[in-house]
């Protein structure tokens, strides 16, 4: 017989208040912190090159070492304006959710939450205007959306924030130990594995409840299905055309949809979802062989 749903155990509120205190005491202000340098070389890698879309393909053997790095700069600014328009999106449902039916317990933490991730998205804009003098818009398949009962979409909100993390986690913490970078690049930010932390367990949470629920098995076959097709539609928009050419390199399109079909690049994805899809996996939300 399955446990309890634990939204209101000791266990569960420990989590929240130990997460709570800690981003308490690791609290910075980046509107003072952060020193920004006028410039950044533009012939030195902006975007660590195993981190480049190309990489392990015929493509990346053809480039030249100028053709890289500007590779690298606009991959670079593109990843961070996936940054904004992911933030702004993870913050718009959070705060549709704080202080509501079913959310007590946490609402608490949400607010570490919304001011940690509002400062993370000023240091992404910031970046992108000051070094690039643009965002990237957010051109990232939007998945059709169809009526669906309220608990289902709690869910679905706090899997995506979970796959968002998870993903920008995976680029952080390698950019910050790649020396070959500018410091500004390789800024971490430390507030993420706390929100990752938080993230899985609220995302089984909600998956429990919707079990407690009799969540029923075509309804939870659709589920799996979405998120399996957000998590691919979210390593696809890593491939902009806008960003090919902004590189110099020709017909973007065609290019995008050779490196999204090839064996390195979705080798590379299962690499970077790794964490995600095992966690995922293993409480049930994917099927085993995802």
């Amino acid at each position: 017989m399955r446990p309890p749903v634990p939204d209101d155990t000791a266990e569960f509120r420990a989590l929240l208040e130990r997460l709570s205190d800690k981003a308490t005491a690791d609290y910075y202000n980046p509107y003072t912190t952060f020193d920004w340098p006028k410039a950044i070389p533009t012939d030195d890698f902006w975007m660590s090159p195993e981190l480049l879309t190309v990489h392990g393909t015929e493509t990346m053997q053809t480039l030249t070492s100028e053709q890289l790095n500007r590779l690298s700069r606009w991959e670079s600014v593109h990843f961070y304006s996936l940054n904004v328009h992911g933030i702004r999106e993870l913050l718009i449902e959070v705060m549709r959710r704080i202080h509501t039916p079913g959310f007590e317990t946490p609402s608490e933490f949400f607010h570490h939450f919304i001011g940690e991730e509002n400062d993370h998205m000023w240091f992404f804009a910031t970046f992108c205007l000051k070094y690039a003098d643009k965002i990237y818009p957010d051109k990232k398949l939007k998945l059709p959306e169809t009526p669906r009962d309220s608990a289902i979409e709690n869910f679905l909100v706090f899997v995506r924030v979970l796959v968002f993390e998870q993903i920008v986690d995976h680029y952080n913490v390698r950019l910050a130990a790649d020396e070959r970078l500018h410091t500004t690049i390789r800024l971490h930010h430390q507030d993420e594995s706390r929100h990752i932390a938080f993230g899985r367990r609220l995302v089984r949470l909600l998956w429990d409840r919707l079990l407690a629920a009799g969540i029923d098995e075509r309804t939870r076959r659709e589920t799996s299905a979405y998120v399996g097709r957000y998590i691919t539609t979210s390593m696809e928009s890593f491939y902009n055309p806008a960003v090919y050419r902004d590189a110099g390199l020709a017909d973007g399109y065609a290019l995008r949809q050779r490196l999204l079909a090839h064996p390195a690049r979705q080798a590379a994805h299962a690499r970077v979802l790794r964490k995600t899809t095992d966690f995922l996996t293993r409480i049930g939300v994917l099927d085993a062989g995802y």
